[in-house]
């Protein structure tokens, strides 16, 4: 059987692609957006906080094409506003980066309903509804040979049992991930791949609290000894969304140094 020629920068590429990535203002999404802008895609990035939005697409613009598209895709609203923004620019989307998200931490016997909904709706939700609605831009880029792409972010702590009181956040991720799974066999004639990234410790402002606090602690108990980097998130969100990804889908990667594997728990703050 003959086997077609690959370049090896082809097969990583994502010249001439159209992503957008929610909450890509910082943290994990601006990870993901940078390594999307400097390997040749169009990024549109979303958040609720303008100010940050903009900011955070100039500078991404340095190195490459960045729009800012300050939405609440928690809201019917925003939702509506990025896709018609999307539509009338573009007219179709190669990639969707499921990551914007929220935690709340509260003992149990005290923990809150409006923080378990917060937490729901936006985790689980507000994704769920966003890709239901921009599917028909995902199905214009398709095809057969170059599938449209759906990463959605999870976390460890939707594979392991975290030792918090975090009660939301971790069945919320435990369910993007099962929800990746089960939109992986809805939208596969469509010529969509749906994949989930679960990371564990990155330096972002919902890590913020506890790498100032035990940064020392999680970095020891982690089988490789460090936290996550923004090149380790940035690189499996391009092969997802490259050429090489194209025959993927239904995956949930852990992206945390093994940390699920060996079940280290991470603490969280209570807020």
């Amino acid at each position: 059987m003959a086997i077609a020629s690959l370049n090896r920068q082809d097969l990583f590429s994502l010249d001439g692609k159209v992503a957008v990535v929610t909450g890509g203002s910082r943290g994990i999404g601006y990870m993901i957006a940078s390594g999307f802008v400097a390997n040749g895609a169009k990024v549109y990035i979303t958040a609720r906080k303008a100010e940050a939005c903009d900011e955070a697409a100039a500078e991404l613009s340095k190195i490459g094409v960045c729009v800012s598209i300050p939405a609440d895709l928690a809201t019917n609203e925003g939702r509506k506003q990025l896709i018609e923004k999307l539509t009338e620019d573009e007219g179709k989307l190669d990639v969707l980066v499921n990551n914007a998200g929220a935690s709340w931490g509260a003992p149990f016997d005290e923990y809150p309903e409006d923080g378990w909904d917060k937490v729901m709706n936006i985790n689980l939700k507000a994704p769920f509804m966003l890709t239901r609605d921009i599917t028909p831009l995902l199905v214009a880029a398709a095809s057969v040979e170059d599938p449209a792409r759906i990463i959605n972010i999870g976390s460890i702590d939707g594979l392991i049992v975290p030792n918090v009181e975090n009660y939301a956040y971790a069945p919320s991720k435990a369910a993007i991930h099962h929800l990746t799974r089960v939109l992986a066999i809805t939208l596969a004639p469509r010529h969509i791949t749906v994949n989930a990234i679960a990371p564990g410790p990155f330096e972002s402002h919902m890590m913020k609290w506890t790498l100032e606090n035990f940064r020392a602690e999680i970095e020891a108990s982690a089988p490789m000894k460090r936290i996550g980097r923004p090149e380790d998130m940035a690189g499996i969100a391009i092969y997802l969304a490259s050429p090489a990804a194209t025959f993927v889908t239904g995956a949930v990667i852990p992206v945390d140094g093994g940390m699920s594997t060996a079940q280290t728990s991470i603490p969280m703050p209570v807020q």
